[in-house]
């Protein structure tokens, strides 16, 4: 019975994490501890542990008579909204949560076990970055963490959660992930801190400019959701998973969301301005389409000129791709182009039909966007929806010209279905600019130009523009009244329910990165 009393204790010293002391600090900084985090996340009782006595083996620079519970990152697996999920939770009351040889492996085998067992992967990172009297065995940690992601990548969804510091190369881990939440005011990612940014490059600045929310959500659009505190960001973890398969050999589940499928939306009839540079929030006609007007939106505050987000149609998970007339006229500039393309080439592996909505005058244009390679940035979007498997829905709203239009998907660019409403315009440029160039000669020679310029840019709308033209030639499958746009979509989503692609064996296209 001594043994049995041994195992209790070592336990409870383990449950302790750092102490009183550096639990008090933990909650002073506004965060929890990754205990309180873990017992939050999953289902009461569902969690189990792996690797609680896992140590360290480090001898040199007094690491030998250092004790770091757990090892820093608490492990295990249990049940979120009664499906299973597998966590790597660092601990920051440990040693400051700090990654080192046998922290980085318990953190990669949980994601090689949650590969193996077809469950979804969280990280909950927040940590004083890497462990450096260890040396060259923390370095190869990294290897170990970078190596298991990416070949779980594709197989089971990946969660990144920053709730904490996330500095040097444990910033990497994250960042390739599918997903990142990131806490406003206590979650951090940088390749570096302030203090060695300092040292190296003499430059001064606060963790907060360097690499908090601000630069993440908005500038390098390397978050995709933001928090407000350790509970929200909880609570938005367990949103999202509830929108996808365990794995990419099942499906999203399919939830009974009281909505009815067929429901005739009357708004949408009148939502829509049907002059083009009339601006709109297309989020209005997202959440009437959705069930329940329920939309979980990722990076909304990066490239707002789309959206991209999650939502139930039917009680069927899709993805949502939508212009957003209300920012720039929902032209698509690179940045834009690659949030889409990222989430498509997601859905797919992850067998979440898509339903696009579009408004958008073509891609971005002048030396601005020339030079960051608008050509490059814009083909990721061709090779995501010709490459994507899963149902495609399009829905043209209102305008949709040029590259947009193809690289938005329409019907030779992976779309099954493709759907307008009467107002909507699609042609290869605009009126106006196609009117300039074909009748360049008589404007310019006309004894009022001015008249007959108008004439000729009202002739090529009605002749066109129009989205009859493209329904005549069987790339449009229907033109609906807007009040039935969900209707159709539903319709559409379950005659491909049941979908099968065949194509010649290769290894992945080879897209512009």
């Amino acid at each position: 019975m001594d043994r049995y009393q041994d195992l209790k204790q070592k336990k409870e010293k383990i449950l302790q994490m750092g102490g009183i002391k550096a639990i008090e600090q933990q909650h002073k900084s506004g965060k929890w501890t990754a205990r309180e985090r873990v017992e939050y996340f999953f289902d009461p009782g569902t969690f189990t542990e792996i690797g609680m006595f896992v140590k360290h083996r480090t001898t040199a620079f007094g690491m030998d008579k250092r004790e770091i519970p757990a090892e820093g990152v608490v492990v295990g697996y249990g049940k979120v909204n009664g499906r299973y999920v597998m966590v790597a939770a660092e601990d920051y009351t440990s040693m400051a949560g700090t990654f080192g040889e046998y922290h980085g492996k318990k953190f990669s085998q949980a994601i090689d076990m949650a590969k193996e067992m077809g469950i979804p992967f969280v990280g909950m990172n927040d940590s004083g970055g890497a462990r450096l009297q260890e040396g060259m065995d923390t370095l190869q940690a990294y290897a170990w963490l970078f190596r298991s992601q990416i070949l779980a990548s594709g197989i089971i969804p990946q969660i990144a959660l920053l709730m904490g510091p996330c500095l040097g190369g444990q910033a990497y881990h994250p960042v390739m992930q599918d997903f990142i939440i990131q806490c406003r005011r206590t979650g951090f990612m940088g390749i570096a801190g302030p203090a060695f940014v300092k040292t190296q490059l003499g430059e001064e600045i606060s963790l907060e400019e360097l690499c908090g929310v601000r630069v993440h959500a908005a500038k390098t659009g390397q978050t995709h959701v933001v928090a407000e505190d350790d509970r929200d960001c909880l609570d938005k973890a367990k949103e999202l998973l509830s929108y996808l398969p365990q794995n990419n050999r099942e499906k999203p589940p399919r939830m009974d969301t009281g909505d009815e499928a067929e429901r005739i939306i009357q708004e949408l009839d009148y939502l829509v301005p049907e002059e083009m540079h009339v601006p709109f929030d297309m989020h209005e006609v997202i959440y009437k389409v959705v069930d329940n007007g329920v939309f979980f939106e990722i990076m909304k505050d990066f490239a707002k000129n789309v959206i991209i987000g999650f939502a139930r149609i039917a009680g069927r998970s899709v993805g949502i791709v939508a212009s957003q007339p209300l920012v720039m006229g929902g032209v698509i500039d690179c940045d834009a182009a690659d949030k889409i393309a990222r989430f498509v080439r997601f859905c797919d592996l992850f067998n979440v039909p898509l339903v696009n909505f579009h408004d958008t005058p073509g891609y971005m244009i002048g030396s601005h966007e020339e030079h960051k390679g608008i050509l490059r940035h814009g083909a990721k979007m061709l090779y995501a929806y010709i490459d994507a498997t899963v149902p495609k829905v399009t829905v043209i709203i209102r305008k949709s010209f040029a590259g947009a239009y193809t690289g938005m998907c329409c019907k030779d660019t992976g779309a099954d279905f493709v759907f307008a409403w009467p107002i909507a315009r699609v042609s290869i440029v605009g009126a106006e600019t196609a009117a300039s160039v074909i009748f360049a000669k008589e404007i310019k020679n006309a004894d009022d130009p001015a008249r007959v310029a108008a004439e000729r840019i009202q002739q090529y709308r009605d002749f066109c523009e129009n989205p009859y033209r493209g329904a005549e030639r069987g790339y449009i499958d229907d033109i609906i009244m807007p009040s039935e746009t969900r209707r159709y979509v539903a319709r559409a989503l379950d005659i491909l329910e049941n979908k099968q692609v065949a194509r010649p064996w290769r290894k992945y296209s080879n897209i512009n990165l």
